[in-house]
């Protein structure tokens, strides 16, 4: 059980970060990634950026929960809840 949540979970933080990649590719009119991620910083603009990145833990979440695989959804979950919690103390500080 406890390694299906962490599965669950290495698969949302994976899934994230190719979301945040995504989404700063297809933002990012071109630009690097690393300068896309430096510029959404300086404008204030990076926990939008990581929460529309987590847009992919929706899919792996219905994958997980189609496949019967409970405890995995709920690994992916408990990490987009954590970045949720993270990009609101990223806003807020």
């Amino acid at each position: 059980m406890k390694e299906n949540i962490i599965i669950g979970m290495l698969v949302g933080l994976i899934a994230n970060s190719i979301g945040l990649i995504l989404t700063a590719t297809l933002l990012g009119q071109g630009e690097n990634f690393i300068t896309v991620i430096k510029a959404a910083a300086k404008e204030d603009f990076l926990g939008k950026l990581i929460s529309l990145g987590a847009i992919l833990n929706l899919v792996v979440f219905f994958i997980f929960i189609r496949k019967r695989q409970d405890y995995r959804a709920r690994g992916v979950l408990l990490i987009t809840v954590f970045i949720a919690v993270f990009t609101f103390l990223f806003k807020v500080f």
